[in-house]
């Protein structure tokens, strides 16, 4: 009795599997072949099989992956018809030089983490705007991009990053953000204060004099609330904003 039971039970399952089977698509084994595996969560998807079934729905584009090489997504294109648009290489940069030539207000001895330390009166840096040094953009950065320097300042490698956005998202301060590659010239400032106050507590903050709007050629470079901003469609890398900055905020990468 139990052995007829078992195999009745057996062709059921047999049959049901056939009759109620989800038909997956084909091309999702070639796209998760030919993806790096990193399963890194970057591209918003959960992992690189995540990532594979959005790109198969639509939800995701396939520059959303930042691990994979140009070849790759290349590659991935052509198997699902479609023409990948080439797309400029950015890479995270920091508008802040500040680090241990910016003056404290006081002794922080909480966690040690920008996000816990941005909760107390906004850090214990005198300028408000600046990186407060504890580095969690360097731990959040999924592919070791980012070290900090002996005085205190994240310092983004080029070659190692994928613009993920995610030290962007992590720094409380908001300090990063992703510039095309080429764009070679960057206001290392965030701050709004008025060029006096600046001065006062960081000596190569921007005090929005206007010099490297009136040098730039270009119109490449405008004083915007009291910071200079830069306009990489426009900016050429001449760098004549870089040799009249007074406070050297504006420089080479």
């Amino acid at each position: 009795m139990l052995g007829s039971l078992g195999a009745i039970f057996g062709v059921g399952l047999a049959v049901a599997s056939k009759r109620f089977a989800v038909q997956s698509d084909p091309r999702l084994d070639k796209i998760l072949g030919l993806l790096p595996g990193a399963n890194c969560g970057v591209c918003g998807g959960a992992g690189c099989f995540g990532f594979a079934e959005s790109i198969l729905s639509g939800k995701l584009s396939i520059d959303a992956c930042r691990v994979s090489e140009e070849k790759v997504k290349e590659e991935i294109a052509r198997l699902l018809g479609q023409k990948l648009e080439q797309e400029t290489k950015k890479a995270a940069v920091l508008h802040c030089a500040g680090g241990e030539k910016v003056k404290e207000r006081f002794i922080y001895q909480g966690i040690k983490t920008c996000a816990a330390a941005n909760l107390v009166l906004g850090g214990q840096k005198a300028c408000v705007y600046g990186c407060l040094g504890f580095g969690d953009c360097v731990r959040v950065c999924p592919f070791g991009a980012i070290s900090m320097s002996p005085q205190g300042i994240p310092v983004i490698d080029e070659a190692k990053c994928k613009a993920c956005n995610k030290c962007v998202i992590a720094c409380p301060k908001k300090l990063f953000s992703l510039a095309p590659v080429t764009g070679r010239v960057i206001v290392s400032c965030s701050s709004h204060d008025s060029g006096r106050d600046t001065k006062a507590v960081c000596p190569v903050g921007c005090i929005a004099c206007g010099l490297c709007q009136k040098t730039c050629r270009f119109n490449a470079i405008h004083v915007i609330d009291n910071l200079a901003v830069i306009d990489y469609a426009k900016c050429t890398s001449c760098a004549e904003c870089v040799r009249v900055c007074p406070m050297k905020t504006i420089h080479i990468k």
